[in-house]
């Protein structure tokens, strides 16, 4: 894939795994992503929990990126009972970082759901589809140095950082102790 081109899938992806579905967004999500969003747990490594608002502002745009494009950031969901957990995938950032253009990988979860594995199960079914579905050469991560989580589910994947791509984040505040960030990078095999 060129650089500077984003992939479009027709139709859009939904993405299935033995125990979870990565699919478009409902309007019945936003209320439990707006509550994910308040716990402060949840936003540990961000600078603020969101407001309702804020939250369905996001929702909204998840969800028109995956009807523009076919894929993005998916809202995920428990197959055996179809309960909104949190959100995994794909996304070009908006901001002027120093390796972009590119596509990033991230995710977001429910506190009562860490730990059992959703996180990496629906993070390689994303990783899979950048690869195979989309064509993409490399998928990229990045968090908070202090996220040692996040990192973990990175170093997971496969994905390997180089100190010297650390860099300061133009959302976070200066100074902040959430400023540097760290990037993780995986190329298709």
């Amino acid at each position: 894939m060129d650089a500077f081109t984003v992939p479009v899938a027709s139709p859009a992806l939904n993405i299935e795994t033995p125990r979870l579905i990565l699919r478009q967004w409902k309007d019945n999500d936003f209320a439990p992503f707006a509550a994910m969003n308040a716990d402060p747990q949840v936003m540990e490594f961000f600078p603020s929990v969101l407001t309702r608002e804020k939250s369905d502002e996001m929702a909204t745009r998840c969800r028109d990126l995956i009807a523009e494009r076919g894929w993005g950031i998916w809202a995920v969901e428990l197959r055996e009972t179809g309960e909104f957990i949190g959100f995994v995938g794909l996304h070009t950032p908006g901001y002027d970082l120093p390796f972009t253009p590119c596509v990033e990988i991230g995710w977001r979860l429910r506190a009562d759901s860490w730990g059992q594995g959703y996180c990496s199960e629906a993070a390689r079914a994303a990783l899979d589809a950048g690869f195979t579905q989309l064509g993409l050469s490399e998928i990229v991560a990045f968090t908070a140095l202090p996220n040692l989580r996040s990192q973990a589910v990175m170093k997971k994947m496969g994905m390997v950082s180089n100190p010297h791509e650390n860099f300061s984040h133009p959302a976070v505040e200066k100074g902040s102790w959430l400023e540097e960030h760290c990037l993780y990078r995986l190329k298709r095999a």
